[in-house]
């Protein structure tokens, strides 16, 4: 008689793409495990795409773009000085132009998120490629991201309630439209350089970190401490530049 031994192992059954997408919040190891099955990742895509044209729409309707760039600027000291020393002609064709392009930037958002999952897709792909020698492919990196990157849709979500709910729209800024990080204690035209720094502690932003290192952890076989490191490190050499940028434009 064959013993228990001899019984192979029962596979653990496939995820559906909504199972997927429910436990990348609730048991996010049973996702980025099974993403090793099928790298697929249309549904967490289409569900942020959705979101964030919503969010843009909603935008364009409570607030305008003519008023969103204004309050952008209004932070960037160096840009609303030089914007106040242009005639009145030139200061207006400007912002026309502005406002025209950041809306239909705004609104390809989902091709522009797209680009945004590649490009992180692609640095973590290599630092853990070459860093650590890691056994996975491009393709699972890449849908690993966009499902990481699913806590960022309560961020608009949120957004979209404070402004249907009838929040001013003289602070808001299309940049960090809702009350999530510490960036919403400060005045963002005092320091510049400090909003940068206090905006990068975001509680969505670190939950999306958390899951992409928990992720390359169940794809590969990187040791979590690593995943943690080389995720988290890139996120701080990221937010060095907000704050030079933010130092250059004050």
């Amino acid at each position: 008689m064959a013993t228990a031994s001899a019984i192979p192992p029962q596979e653990t059954a496939p995820l559906s793409e909504v199972e997927r997408v429910i436990d990348t919040f609730i048991a996010p190891s049973k996702t980025f495990t099974d993403l090793r099955r099928s790298a697929s990742w249309w549904l967490p895509f289409l569900i942020s795409a959705i979101v964030s044209v919503a969010f843009v729409y909603v935008v364009d309707q409570k607030v305008g773009f003519r008023k969103a760039m204004e309050n952008q600027i209004r932070i960037q000291p160096k840009q609303a000085e030089r914007m106040e020393q242009m005639p009145a002609d030139q200061r207006e064709k400007v912002m026309q132009q502005q406002t025209g392009f950041w809306k239909i930037f705004s609104y390809a958002s989902p091709a522009v998120g797209l680009l945004f999952y590649l490009i992180i897709a692609t640095v973590l792909f290599a630092t853990f490629k070459f860093a650590v020698s890691a056994d996975f492919q491009f393709k699972t990196m890449f849908a690993l991201v966009i499902y990481a990157w699913l806590p960022a849709v309560f961020v608009s979500l949120l957004a979209i309630v404070s402004l249907l709910a009838g929040v001013s729209s003289d602070g808001f800024l299309i940049q960090n439209p809702a009350a999530t990080n510490l960036g919403a204690l400060l005045d963002p035209t005092g320091s510049p350089v400090l909003y940068a720094l206090l905006s990068s502690v975001d509680v969505f932003t670190f939950w999306s970190l958390f899951l992409m290192a928990i992720g390359v952890t169940c794809i590969s076989k990187v040791k979590r401490g690593t995943a943690f490191a080389v995720v988290f490190g890139w996120y701080g050499l990221w937010v060095l530049i907000k704050l030079g940028l933010a130092a250059a434009s004050s």
